[in-house]
């Protein structure tokens, strides 16, 4: 499994090695061993969801309150989706910044996204799915949402007509979002990722 750190802190690309035959394909799409010596802790699975979009359906942009967050583990078993790390931790050297990876069945990507970022994908085609692994429970008291929209973020989702939940359309602002203290701190973050190291050495 090919490794690669995005631009932004706390974001990794995993490319998974394909071994096709005359029956069709097989991959390891996660292992915790590499998981462990990457990220340096172990991936504590609590919920596993799947959500399948037409194309330009736009699902951002997503995050929970740290502590604990939520990390992600997201891959694409059909369609193709662009999907994207944008750092919303206050006083992260990369804070309002983004990143993003293609993910589809040919390249079979993942992402890996750690407590604090925020989340968002743009479905390419239709029948596009996301599956993701997550650290934690959904709770709804503790998720939160930054408009994938906002000008000052400038985000290229790459659809002409963005399909959106109500709530997303109704998101605030990062600036809105930041001035509301609703945003996670990048010294918090930074704090409950070392934890988890700890823990794993111990």
């Amino acid at each position: 499994m090919e490794v690669r750190e995005l631009s932004i802190p706390g974001a990794w690309e995993f490319t998974p090695r394909q071994h096709p035959d005359d029956r069709g394909v097989f991959l390891e799409w996660f292992k915790a061993e590499v998981f462990e010596k990457t990220i340096g802790h172990q991936f504590e699975l609590a919920q596993a969801n799947i959500s399948v979009s037409k194309a330009g359906s736009i699902r951002a942009i997503h995050y929970a309150d740290v502590p604990p967050g939520q990390a992600k583990w997201v891959t694409c078993p059909t369609g193709a989706l662009r999907d994207f790390v944008i750092d919303i931790r206050v006083g992260s050297p990369t804070f309002g910044r983004y990143d993003s990876v293609v993910l589809d069945p040919d390249n079979r990507k993942c992402m890996y996204l750690s407590e604090g970022l925020g989340h968002g994908f743009s479905a390419l085609t239709d029948n596009t799915s996301i599956a993701y692994l997550c650290s934690t429970p959904y709770n709804p008291d503790r998720e939160h949402t930054v408009s994938p929209l906002d000008p000052t973020l400038g985000i290229d989702w790459q659809v002409d007509d963005p399909l959106m939940s109500e709530r997303d359309m109704n998101a605030p602002s990062l600036k809105e979002a930041e001035r509301d203290g609703l945003l996670p701190m990048w010294d918090d973050c930074v704090e409950w990722v070392e934890g988890l190291r700890k823990a794993s050495r111990r």
